[in-house]
């Protein structure tokens, strides 16, 4: 993750340096556009190979893929075209790389410590934003972009063997919070009187009885037709088919794409603008943006110091709504010490929706679905998400900050809505 951030820094740096702020722009969002069409395929990757091989790899990819263009760097000047392929490349990566990461922790540890490792990453993914932004600069400051670009790829190729380091464990089966596997990945051309739909009779020994065929003569047991080969789009549909019957899955990933739709805008692009507006300087937004940090820091240490949270569906719901409020009152502070103390407050409650919502992905989801859950929770937030920020400046110069973020936390808050909603999310807790 500290390699990431080194990375885009050094990225925006040297598309400012080679073209116009348009084009830079266009540089920087480009590689969500590969990420957002590819996430679901990415998500099948990762449940047929599994999650450590195609992290591991995708890893070695986005090293190998920085440090070219790292040394093409040092001896030719960087051209708009190298750096928006390499953008498009980590986009590619990025789209089978996030969904394996997301099955990781099932494979890690048990499900009553997922909750805790959800709080740890937060705890990563902050002091890698803390870290990785001074040492992006630092890398451009001593020897430009070619020297953070090769600062990056070495981060990240540290990361690598320690991948190799982990050991796996066999995940423990999900059945029993919300749907079962039997229930909701039946064959999509399932139909009455099919041989499938035979119920299984056993008897006292335990060896499965056989089954009058209808005919005169002995019992025999119904002949069951060959399984269908298994294909990338026969694990996309039922990946897809598994989160739409689930109970608690369909719902909750419905609640975080409306929650990450309203945040991104506001937080980001909208954050800058208002900044600008209001006259508090590079270094109120920058207080601003600590402050944010810092509650979500805190969300995430709590879940990681307790491991668990009562009626987690809930708190995280309840959280959300809040947190939406906040998002519009931001708008609406008087000052810069106003506005640090409401973007606390946001990090806070962000950051505990957010844990508690990714904790309960990894606690409800079947193992052997994980990849493609996390792929289609991520495809908003990860992948079409940082597209609505052109959208969100554009709305901000017709209509102002005020409305633009009213609106933007009334989006947020329909995720709190559908979480409260649905009965079976709103009591959905996590293993103790």
């Amino acid at each position: 993750m500290i390699g990431d951030n080194v990375f885009y820094i050094a990225l925006s740096w040297a598309a400012v340096q080679s073209g116009t702020p348009s084009q830079a722009g266009l540089v920087m969002a480009v590689s969500a556009v590969p990420r957002a069409l590819l996430m679901l395929g990415g998500g099948v990757v990762a449940d047929r190979f599994g999650p450590r091989r195609v992290v591991i790899g995708s890893d070695a990819v986005r090293c190998a893929a920085v440090l070219t263009v790292a040394a093409l760097l040092f001896v030719a000047g960087p051209g708009l075209w190298l750096l928006a392929l390499l953008a498009v490349v980590f986009g590619i990566v990025d789209a089978v790389f996030m969904p394996a990461v997301g099955a990781l922790p099932a494979r890690v540890t048990g499900r009553d410590q997922l909750a805790r490792v959800q709080g740890m990453r937060g705890l990563a993914v902050r002091f890698a934003n803390v870290a990785g932004a001074p040492l992006g600069g630092l890398g451009v400051a001593l020897g430009g972009s070619a020297t953070a670009f090769a600062l990056a790829g070495l981060l990240i190729a540290v990361s690598v063997p320690l991948l190799i380091s982990v050991r796996m464990r066999e995940p423990v089966s999900a059945v029993g919070d919300g749907a079962s596997t039997a229930d909701v990945v039946a064959d999509a051309d399932d139909t009455p009187g099919d041989p499938e739909d035979v119920p299984a009779r056993v008897d006292e020994s335990g060896t499965p009885a056989r089954v009058p065929d209808g005919r005169d003569g002995p019992a025999v047991a119904p002949e069951r037709p060959a399984p269908a080969p298994a294909t990338a789009w026969r694990d996309l549909r039922d990946g897809l088919r598994y989160i739409r019957g689930h109970r608690v899955l369909a719902p909750l990933i419905v609640a975080i794409a409306l929650g990450d739709l309203g945040f991104v805008g506001p937080l980001n692009v909208g954050l800058a603008l208002l900044a600008d507006q209001r006259g508090w300087g590079a270094s109120g937004m920058g207080l601003v943006v600590a402050a944010f940090g810092a509650g979500a820091g805190a969300a995430a240490l709590l879940l990681a110091w307790r491991g668990t949270l009562p009626r987690a569906g809930s708190a995280g719901a309840a959280a959300l709504l809040c947190g939406s409020v906040a998002i519009g009152a931001l708008a609406y502070v008087p000052g810069v010490g106003a506005a640090v103390g409401v973007a606390l407050a946001i990090g806070l409650l962000a950051g505990l929706s957010g844990a508690l919502c990714g904790a309960l992905l990894q606690t409800q989801s079947e193992p052997a679905y994980l990849g493609r859950v996390t792929a289609v929770a991520g495809i908003v937030s990860l992948g079409l998400a940082p597209l609505s920020m052109p959208l969100t400046a554009a709305a901000i110069g017709w209509w102002g900050t005020g409305p633009v973020f009213v609106a933007s936390a009334v989006v947020c808050g329909l995720g709190g809505v559908v979480a409260l909603g649905v009965r079976d999310l709103r009591r959905a807790e996590l293993p103790r």
